[in-house]
């Protein structure tokens, strides 16, 4: 048996819960009032639980922020509902003390400090309802290079369209100019099925996501270099397929291995370079996102 602690989301079930990494003492820490908990990250060092809720009305602006002690205890909002749309992924700046995530329908990607104060737009890619039927727009997963200064994130686009994109760009908005309209977003791998969720491999300089989309590039999870090396940008390399709709990524480097959850309730891990698959939980409801400590 393994060190370490998985905490992962069931989004119909308003459920918070965690369990080993091969899927022991399974707990259910919240239970049933969650409004569609999608994203999920941990603070280790403090001791608690964020997660993104994307509200009861996808079309309106409910979305919020919670955060939680790690056995569940002391439920607080921290954004409330109406100050995200319908947030999806997040992650956690520990040492900077930011929590990074993306909208959906609110086509944005977001940042506040940890108790949920100076919330910053830090990209647009869409407003009104216009540009929010067309899904390119959508912002779903987000990774966070902070040494560096850089956000990933990923632009689903319809489902199982093959027009989903991941972008990159610099944290902070180029001076004088806007979320809306900054200069310095990159665009690193188009035409893809679907992408969700994404992770970094800083050490070897990898980026890795899981994708909803059409088999067989979609219902998989991928990894590619996160830079060019001096020549044409590699296609990305699928490391696990035959998943049913991933969503959920998480990354465990010290025992090289990854944990992937998707929407038929199902946890599963295999090596970092997608060896060894095998099934951890099943029929958990519908999971989405995952975090290990």
């Amino acid at each position: 048996m393994s060190s370490g602690r998985l905490f992962f989301l069931d989004p119909h079930g308003g459920r918070v819960l965690s369990s080993t990494p091969e899927g022991g003492d399974l707990k259910v820490l919240l239970d049933g009032k969650k409004a569609t908990p999608d994203g999920i990250t941990i603070d280790a060092a403090r001791g608690h639980i964020y997660w993104t809720n994307m509200g009861r009305d996808w079309k309106a602006n409910t979305g919020s922020i919670e955060r939680a002690d790690l056995d569940g205890g002391h439920p607080t909002v921290i954004v409330a509902p109406g100050g995200t749309f319908t947030p999806k992924q997040i992650v956690l700046d520990e040492k900077r003390e930011w929590l990074y995530w993306c909208e959906r329908e609110g086509m944005r990607v977001m940042r506040a400090h940890l108790d949920g104060s100076h919330i910053e737009t830090l990209v647009r890619t869409g407003e009104g309802e216009g540009d929010r039927k067309d899904q390119r727009n959508w912002c779903v997963g987000i990774a966070v290079d902070a040494a560096r200064g850089q956000i990933y994130w990923t632009q689903k686009g319809p489902p199982k369209g093959g027009q989903g994109r991941i972008f990159r760009a610099n944290i902070q908005v180029p001076k004088g100019q806007s979320a809306e309209r900054r200069t310095d977003i990159e665009s690193l791998f188009e035409g893809l099925p679907e992408p969700i969720d994404l992770e970094i491999d800083r050490a070897n300089r990898l980026l890795y996501w899981t994708d909803r989309g059409a088999p067989p590039h979609g219902n998989t999870v991928n990894r590619a270099p996160l830079d060019d090396r001096g020549g044409p940008r590699a296609a990305p390399e699928i490391l696990l397929d035959g998943l049913r709709e991933a969503i959920g990524l998480a990354l465990d480097f010290a025992g090289r291995r990854m944990f992937v959850t998707d929407l038929s309730g199902s946890l599963y891990t295999a090596t970092l370079d997608g060896a060894d698959k095998r099934t951890v939980l099943e029929g958990q409801g519908h999971l989405t996102g995952i975090a290990f400590v």
